[in-house]
């Protein structure tokens, strides 16, 4: 392996040592390696060298690579390394190395495989692509295998063939010459070998074959040929079944637009419907994967005809029963999963009008499903009823379940509206009564036998809660005295009869007779040390609290005993829960009681702040802090009494007490992020729920936010920054001049205070700085417009989200890409603050805009393309593009030269003349004519341009060369 020298040797002895360096446990020696197999994938001598090694290699690790090689080379580098006239040598060197690996090692073989259908693509001129593959690799078996695997690849990557360097123009017309020409001789080739011999008839790779290219051909000409036949046989035979499944569901799903199919469709119904005896005898065999694989047809085949199933459901009717017979046949819960689109897609057409006597059809199909489904929803049986690890310690199965049962629940809710919520209550309410009658009797306070059986009819309600109207009264009133009778030696009873209580509270607020029985329920359980049972309370308590909090209004007094007794004991996020549903029911109380119940609710909490602050000395007792701070927030946001203009708000009168204890909190623990992050929420929902009433606290709260972000360069004091901003903004009503000026003021500090920050250190040590000072300009932009695009800090405010643009974390260059955007439309007619009329200033601002991107528009372009090639993360590439298109509407001209320079800058050997010059010429005959879409199309001209480039280039490890960003200087 070449050291650090002038130039890398890139021979197979030091190639293959280097692959021999991966396999070694020295890091540094493995990032040396894998730094020089980087550079060798990208050089010029990889061609020569991974054919030598593929020649003459024996080792299959080997030969992979450098098959998987030089697949990367044709795709990327072909355009740019291998001149028009080497193209034949190089398509028989790949044809002689299949022929060579014809038998063997698979892995190699299809990467092969891959090389040729991607030469193949980008070779234009050879036209006989699949004669001369078949007749270079032969007629002996193992050449079978080849050819079968190059036509699986061929439409797979033609399909794909948005990664390489060929214009759309051509793409296209090689797609049609490779795929669309060769359909019928593909399905002839296909037709004869199917024939050749009882194992070709039953070989997985026909298969895949037939999958791969039901793109190209018409499902019609599969179903009318021999093929389809060798399909459905290979269903049933063992070696075959998964690959002749999986090709009957492509099948299936081909014919997707009924209404164009329906004759094939009726063709396909019976040959399908004939698998269904492989339903039982697939799971007497015990055989998992042919059990899910036949499924998976019946799925597929259900999905695809669903609107015709819901235009005649007698005549499909067989279909949907063999999709049941699959559910209730699943024993292990393997495959009811596969159903569930199924049912859902065909649920939305039953609850339809128009399909209502389909639906009367149908309902029993969905009554039998809620049966199996609540057998399904049970947790695994037991000998002792005492036992609650079902799952022998293994959390992940034991997780696994879980998560499927909400999955099940979903589906039972599709059941629910094709049945009626009435009719689904009560098989849960016979399910419970079942129990009772069977089992009710044998519990004791220390044993529930076959709890299993009742758990699960629990879980199926609480998943039906959403649907419930809060007026029904027909089974619920019978359920409740049945659910508050649940024995609570069993936890996992409990926590599913909590759970229940929990997602019924907006029922129960409409009928308040249950409320006490519920509630006390509910509360007793926290007297338990089960971790799961307290979360389960904690969270239907808040529930209870947020719907019934006016039934609830008179026992303030009581909750808060109980809310002070028992808060100390929760986990964090039970503590935040319970805090949330008492602070609901303080805020419905008298606005002249407010004051004292704030008093009496938070002032523990103050005091217990107080002793967590002064003893806060490990990291873990500073996150407990930030955490309690978090609770205060709570009543924030919930207790906002509405009150005249003019009236004292008891809310701000109780925080402007608080508000020296949060101070000096943050004063003591300024470099403790999560503390300042949750004092700056803290303070922003109070602006954000009082409102102009905040006003008594706004002078103090400014100063704290601007020493704060001062001293600590934290982007949460900017954060609560813009919610001042907002509330406080000119077009709010009682805002005096006064303040706003002195809020606009306070901004303007703040953003210079941010702009020393991002010029004494680069944008990588401040994401999110940047990130929240964008957004709060976002804000500054779209309140005083007029105030910020005339002054002296928007151009520098410019600059430095253009310097930004270098980071490749999403969230900062996402804001800042925002905020430029909306800058642009400040240079049209339609700012982004159009709501507000600017009047006469608006020619002003258009013009300084207009100015701006004159001077700071070629770095603009620059840094936003370098992004989209090279660093923007993938969910900024939309906002990039509008970047490119807002200039193009604005500077049609200039920013054609900008992007024209900025393409000139790739490094060489990355983009060819010819291809920035087409890139060029299309932009220019989209601004020829001035139409709008015309303008607009530039945009998707340049997302192909930018992600074709990404693709083939990786960024150099030594930066981005002439591409590079700008440091952002500030000298105010």
């Amino acid at each position: 392996m070449a050291s650090n020298g002038a130039a890398d040797s890139f021979a197979v002895p030091n190639v293959l040592a280097a692959m021999l360096t991966m396999r070694s446990g020295d890091a540094d020696k493995k990032k040396i390696a894998v730094d020089y197999l980087g550079r060798f994938q990208k050089s010029n001598d990889a061609w020569t060298t991974t054919i030598s090694i593929l020649q003459n290699s024996t080792e299959a690790e080997a030969q992979l690579f450098a098959a998987t090689t030089l697949k990367g080379k044709i795709t990327y580098d072909l355009a740019t390394q291998v001149s028009e006239g080497d193209l034949p040598a190089l398509r028989s060197q790949i044809l002689l190395l299949l022929k060579k690996f014809a038998a063997g090692p698979k892995p190699v073989r299809v990467q092969l495989c891959v090389c040729l259908a991607i030469l193949a693509i980008q070779m234009q001129t050879w036209k006989d692509v699949l004669p001369t593959v078949v007749a270079a690799l032969g007629n002996d078996v193992a050449s079978h295998a080849c050819i079968l695997d190059f036509l699986r690849v061929l439409p797979e990557e033609v399909t794909e063939g948005r990664k390489i360097n060929l214009s759309e123009e051509d793409l296209a017309q090689r797609t049609s010459e490779l795929l669309a020409d060769n359909a019928e001789q593909v399905v002839q080739l296909l037709v004869n070998y199917a024939q050749s011999s009882p194992a070709a008839a039953t070989n997985p790779q026909l298969f895949d074959c037939i999958s791969s290219w039901l793109r190209e051909v018409p499902v019609s000409v599969i179903i009318n040929s021999p093929l389809m036949g060798a399909v459905l046989h290979g269903v049933t035979d063992e070696k075959s079944l998964l690959a002749a499944a999986d090709c009957l569901g492509i099948i299936c799903r081909e014919t997707k637009d009924v209404d164009d199919n329906l004759e094939t469709i009726q063709a396909l119904l019976p040959r399908v419907l004939e698998l269904r005896p492989r339903i039982q005898a697939l799971v007497d065999e015990d055989d998992t994967e042919g059990f899910k694989a036949i499924t998976k047809v019946f799925a597929d085949a259900g999905e695809s005809w669903v609107l015709i199933i819901a235009r005649q459901p007698q005549h499909f009717l067989p279909l949907v029963e063999c999709l049941l017979e699959c559910c209730a046949r699943d024993k292990e819960r393997d495959v009811i999963g596969y159903t569930f689109t199924f049912w859902y897609e065909l649920k939305q057409y039953l609850t339809l009008d128009h399909y209502m006597e389909a639906r009367v059809q149908l309902v029993d199909v969905y009554a039998r499903l809620v049966d199996i489904l609540l057998k399904q929803l049970e947790y695994p049986h037991s000998d002792d009823p005492n036992e609650l690890d079902l799952f022998d310690g293994d959390r992940e199965q034991e997780e696994k379940f879980r998560e499927f049962r909400h999955h099940m629940g979903d589906t039972l809710k599709d059941a629910c509206e094709v049945m009626g919520v009435t009719a689904c209550l009560t098989k849960v309410h016979d399910a419970i009564k079942l129990w009772q009658e069977k089992y009710g009797s044998q519990a004791t306070p220390t044993s529930v036998p076959h709890w299993q059986s009742l758990e699960a009819p629990l879980f199926a309600m609480r998943a039906m809660g959403r649907m419930v109207e809060s007026d029904d009264s027909s089974v619920l009133p019978q359920i409740f005295p049945l659910l508050v009778q649940i024995p609570i030696s069993n936890e996992k009873l409990r926590f599913a009869a909590i759970m229940v209580f929990g997602r019924y509270t907006e029922w129960t607020a409409a009928h308040p007779e249950f409320l006490e029985s519920q509630f006390q329920y509910v509360v007793s359980s926290f007297q338990t040390d089960s971790q799961e049972i307290l979360r389960a309370a904690a969270q239907a308590f808040m529930y209870f609290c947020v719907d019934c909090k006016q039934l609830l209004g008179s026992q303030v007094l009581q909750l808060q005993a109980f809310y002070d007794q028992i808060l100390d004991k929760l986990p964090v996020s039970s503590k935040e829960e319970i805090t949330e549903g008492v602070a609901y029911v303080v805020g419905v109380q008298k606005a002249e009681d407010l004051y004292k119940l704030l008093k009496l609710y938070c002032d523990p909490l103050v005091q217990r702040l107080m002793v967590k602050a002064n003893n806060a000395v490990e990291n873990k007792a500073k996150l407990d802090l930030a955490d309690h701070i978090n609770l205060l927030t709570y009543f924030v946001q919930h207790v906002v009494p509405y009150l005249p203009n003019n009236a004292e708000n008891p809310a701000v009168k109780y925080w402007q007490e608080v508000f020296p204890v949060l101070s000096t909190i943050l004063d003591n623990f300024m470099g403790f992020v999560p503390i300042c992050e949750r004092i700056c929420r803290c303070w922003r929902f109070m602006v954000i729920s009082y409102r102009t009433a905040i006003t008594p606290l706004l002078a103090p709260l400014a100063n704290k936010l601007a020493e704060g972000f001062a001293q600590s360069k934290q982007g949460c004091f900017l954060w609560a920054t813009s919610a001042i901003l907002r509330e406080f903004s000119e077009d709010r009503e009682h805002v005096e001049d006064g303040i706003t000026q002195n809020i606009y003021v306070f901004f303007e500090a703040q953003a210079t205070n941010v702009l020393r920050t991002m010029s004494d250190l680069p944008p990588v040590d401040l994401p999110d700085v940047i990130e929240d000072f964008y957004r709060l300009l976002i804000d500054a932009l779209l309140y005083y417009p007029t105030r910020l695009i005339p002054s002296a800090l928007f151009t520098p405010i410019f600059q430095a989200a253009i310097s930004a643009l270098a980071l490749e974390k999403q969230e900062p260059v996402s804001a800042a890409l925002h905020y430029i955007r909306d800058v642009l439309t400040y240079g049209g007619p339609n700012p982004a603050g159009s709501g507000s009329d600017l009047g006469p200033a608006g020619a002003q601002l258009r013009q300084i805009v207009k100015q701006l991107l004159l001077a700071q528009g070629e770095a603009l372009v620059k840094q936003t393309l370098a992004g989209m090639m090279i660093t923007f993360p993938r969910d900024c590439f939309a906002d990039g593009s509008g970047v490119l298109l807002g200039m193009f509407e604005l500077l049609p001209a200039e920013t054609t030269q900008w992007v024209d320079r900025t393409i000139r800058m790739l490094p060489q050997g990355t983009i060819t003349p010819a291809e920035a010059d087409r890139l060029l010429a299309k932009i220019k005959d989209r601004l020829h004519g001035g139409d709008a879409a015309n303008v607009r199309q530039i945009r998707v001209l340049l997302q192909d341009f930018t992600n074709t480039y990404r693709r083939r280039y990786v960024a150099p490890r030594d930066g981005l060369g002439q591409l590079e960003a700008a440091r952002f200087r500030f000298e105010g």
